[in-house]
């Protein structure tokens, strides 16, 4: 039976808000313009929307499963599969987040590699970084959740940055409205699937809230001011940039903040990479978490021990991604497994765990 929660180290329903943005809102923003107008170009837009319908579909299911098991990913798997195959599908979803937490900070690091400083080696950068994420994540749920609200917050200036293209944005770029296939917008929605994830992570935090089941409506909110930001900024980038160019280059929104001009710094882009850090330092914070949590309950194990492990493995696969090449087809494949993690298997648990769940009622 699952040990019960104390109530001091819950957090307040509307903290979800936080949580689910904050993990959608990450290093994706700078550079997912070109994996979706590769496929569809000036209808991009409507994939945006699209995702984050099918992510609000995904919110829902999650919190049918979870407001029933009154548990989270590990208990769900358990109760559906069985001890040993549940156990088998919680590790397998843990290597996923682990890969995932290895992009995001390799791409981070790779962004402030490019744009500020060229001969900087991966591991010094990695190994402060990491550091920083023991001392939050060892300091508990409560921590992460603090640190995650300050990211919602303290970079939230940036957003008024997007604006500043627009009069020299041409929206007729944006014409004619759907003229690519469904299946391109389908190849879409894959190669941008990524740039949402971040939600799945309730699967992990659930039992950490208090009423978890009032928190719902803050995960919608959350995920639709997501939605809102990026079509916002996909918006702006099909209208400031040219589809040929857009479809060459890896980081737009770093381009576009090149145009802005302030009295007292000549490059913008480099303060906007700089507050990047405040948004890429509470979502590895989670995503290690998660995966340690997950860890200390299926093999009973000292989530801090664990934490330290799982930190090793970032940090030397992290320094073995070297070239630019190698660093694509890492996030590629991790892409790739995320889509069909977050858009087929979670459905599929969902369909597995309410079958399961009316065979026992009716035994």
């Amino acid at each position: 039976m699952k040990t019960a929660i104390k109530n001091e180290f819950l957090v307040s329903p509307f903290l979800v808000f936080f949580l689910m943005h904050g993990m959608q809102y990450g290093v994706g923003v700078l550079g997912f313009q070109r994996d979706i107008v590769k496929f569809v170009g000036h209808d991009a837009w409507i994939s945006i929307l699209i995702i984050g319908i099918l992510v609000h579909i995904i919110i829902w299911m999650m919190y049918s499963m979870l407001n029933k098991d009154k548990g989270d990913l590990i208990t769900i798997h358990q109760r559906t599969f069985g001890k040993w195959l549940g156990n088998l599908l919680s590790l397998l979803f843990i290597v996923y987040v682990l890969a995932e937490s290895i992009t995001v900070l390799r791409s981070y690091i790779e962004i402030v590699q490019v744009w500020m400083f060229p001969l900087l080696k991966t591991w010094p950068f990695a190994l402060v970084f990491l550091l920083s994420v023991y001392y939050v994540v060892s300091g508990g749920f409560r921590i992460v959740t603090g640190v995650c609200f300050l990211s919602v917050l303290l970079p939230s200036y940036l957003i008024l940055t997007f604006f500043v293209p627009i009069p020299f944005s041409n929206f007729r770029n944006l014409l004619p409205i759907f003229d690519h296939s469904i299946y391109e917008i389908a190849k879409s929605i894959k190669g941008a699937a990524i740039s949402f994830s971040g939600f799945e992570y309730l699967l992990f935090y659930y039992s950490f809230i208090k009423r978890p089941a009032s928190s719902q409506k803050w995960a919608h909110y959350g995920n639709l001011v997501t939605i809102t930001l990026y079509l916002l900024v996909m918006i702006v980038t099909l209208g400031f940039f040219d589809q040929g160019y857009l479809k060459k280059v890896l980081w737009p929104t770093l381009m576009m903040w090149k145009i802005i001009e302030l009295p007292f710094v000549e490059r913008f882009e480099l303060i906007g990479v700089t507050s990047w850090v405040v948004v890429m330092l509470p979502i590895v914070c989670l995503m290690l978490w998660s995966a340690s949590r997950g860890i200390k309950e299926m093999f009973k194990l000292q989530q801090k021990k664990v934490l330290v492990f799982l930190l090793l493995i970032c940090f030397l696969i992290c320094c073995l991604l070297m070239e630019r090449e190698t660093i694509h087809q890492y996030n590629k494949w991790v892409a790739t497994v995320g889509f069909y993690t977050l858009f087929g298997y979670i459905p599929f648990l969902f369909v597995c765990y309410h079958l399961r769940f009316k065979v026992r009622k009716k035994g």
